[in-house]
């Protein structure tokens, strides 16, 4: 029997598609230039405080502000968005290469409105506003290098860099009221299962007293809520047409965050209440069990993209009216 050729492995088709790709992109020496130059200015001129992190590295503040002592902060989802952007570009990569892709002056104009943002953030100290000129810049290089084609068509899922911008606590008024509602609703769900909770603001207690629990800012279920809005976002562009059908999934984010965060403290007060509070401490610091509120949140989002893409039939035509 002949032995049939191996096919190519995953990674040797990747390899050959990705060369193909950087060989039929244009001025590549012109961009990452450009590109480089521009990170250089962030990295030695890019942060004006040296209160919070004692460097004037803008990419070292960012990365300051997503990680605290090795510790993924609320903003974390920071850490992820360059590798979704890229993803998405290459998923994208037909319909870019397949532009006319030429050097657009225009850009220009992007790229020192950019620098003009940046000076104002370095001058009174708010890296958020040069964290924005940061990648708004480097948009500007690619409509510089590549055309307004190139601009307008990866405007998704450049946009996704919104969300490497920090919030902090300028998340509060969102967090807060966030916290409150879904302790309400646990206190509200626990009695129904038959578990005595009294709630006072975020703090829940059993009956007796003999555990709480506070929904602490870091527990306010914020970080869940960015990263929904982001799977939604990326679902909405990649597998919805028709910008209402966009934002019902963009939107739906909210309410699934707060399933999932629901689900979350509801498994915590149960293990308390049947084992005691140490038990359910450890529900409440496990890594594994804190990946339970995307759980429901994913198979709503699936869910949703299914119904929203699910064929409509048409409504029938009146009918024809004839004069008695």
């Amino acid at each position: 029997m002949e032995s049939q050729p191996n096919s190519p492995g995953i990674v040797a088709e990747f390899k050959a598609e990705f060369l193909r790709c950087w060989q039929l992109l244009p001025n590549k020496g012109l961009f990452f230039g450009l590109l480089g130059g521009w990170l250089m200015l962030f990295q030695f001129l890019g942060n004006g405080t040296f209160g919070y992190v004692d460097t004037s590295s803008l990419l070292k503040w960012m990365y300051a502000a997503y990680n605290i002592k090795n510790t993924v902060t609320d903003d974390g989802i920071g850490n992820l968005v360059p590798f979704a952007v890229l993803a998405l570009f290459w998923w994208k990569r037909k319909e870019l290469l397949a532009l006319k892709l030429e050097p657009w002056w225009p850009g220009l104009v992007v790229l020192f409105l950019s620098l003009a943002l940046h000076v104002i953030g370095y001058l009174v100290q708010q890296p958020r506003l040069s964290i924005v000129a940061l990648f708004t810049g480097i948009y500007g290089l690619t409509g510089l290098v590549w055309g307004f084609g190139w601009m307008w068509r990866s405007f998704f899922p450049y946009f996704l860099f919104i969300f490497s911008v920090p919030l902090g606590s300028l998340a509060e008024p969102i967090s807060f009221p966030l916290r409150v509602f879904v302790t309400k609703i646990v206190a509200m769900i626990a009695p129904l299962l038959g578990i005595d909770v009294i709630r006072e603001g975020t703090q829940l207690y059993d009956g007796a007293r003999t555990y709480q629990f506070e929904v602490a800012a870091a527990c306010s279920g914020i970080r869940s809520l960015t990263s929904i809005i982001v799977i939604t976002t990326i679902v909405a562009f990649v597998f919805l047409s028709g910008n209402s059908k966009r934002m019902i999934m963009i939107v739906a984010a909210f309410p699934l965050a707060v399933i999932g965060n629901v689900i979350r403290l509801m498994g915590v007060v149960v293990v308390a209440d049947m084992f005691g509070q140490d038990w359910g401490n450890r529900v409440h610091d496990s890594f594994i069990l804190s990946i339970l509120p995307y759980i429901p949140a994913i198979l709503g989002v699936y869910a949703l993209a299914f119904w929203l893409n699910k064929p409509r039939a048409e409504s029938p035509l009146p009918l024809e009216t004839k004069p008695v």
